[in-house]
């Protein structure tokens, strides 16, 4: 049998720093900002929907409903894998994330989960065609922070 279709060095320096810059706009709840990463007809699935439909209906059902209730959101770069077609058209991102959620009485709480993302190449650029993001068992569904949305 084949091995998995890693990415090459290139694709793999790309993704992290998108990761980055991803997360960065999650701690942020800067939705304006992580939009033009995402194909207007993302499907995407988590913790709050099963299958989303379209951007739009993702900020408003997904993200509005986590990011601003969260804090210190990030990707486990060190655990991160990034496959790619070998014609370099396709790529997917497999990434843990950790985060901080908020009790009602707002102790907070360790908020881990995992990221599975799919990439189409668009021109010289890359936007991600589908998001699962999930919490790991057993961590609470709900947080209870209200962080301001810095742009919609």
């Amino acid at each position: 049998m084949a091995s998995l279709p890693l990415a090459n060095t290139e694709i793999v320096q790309f993704f992290r720093r998108w990761l980055e810059t991803f997360a960065g706009y999650v701690r942020e709840v800067d939705y304006a900002s992580a939009r033009p990463l995402f194909h207007p007809d993302v499907l995407a699935f988590g913790t709050h929907n099963d299958v989303i439909p379209g951007l739009d209906q993702w900020v408003t059902s997904q993200w509005n409903n986590v990011w601003p209730k969260t804090s210190d959101f990030r990707f486990v770069l060190e655990q991160v894998s990034i496959l790619a077609s070998p014609d370099g058209m396709m790529a997917t991102v497999i990434a843990p994330w950790t985060s901080t959620g908020y009790h009602a009485d707002g102790s907070a709480f360790p908020r881990p989960g995992r990221a599975t993302m799919v990439f189409s190449r668009e021109g010289d650029g890359w936007l991600c065609v589908h998001s699962h993001m999930s919490l790991n068992r057993g961590v609470p569904q709900a947080s209870h922070a209200n962080r301001p949305v810095k742009a919609w």
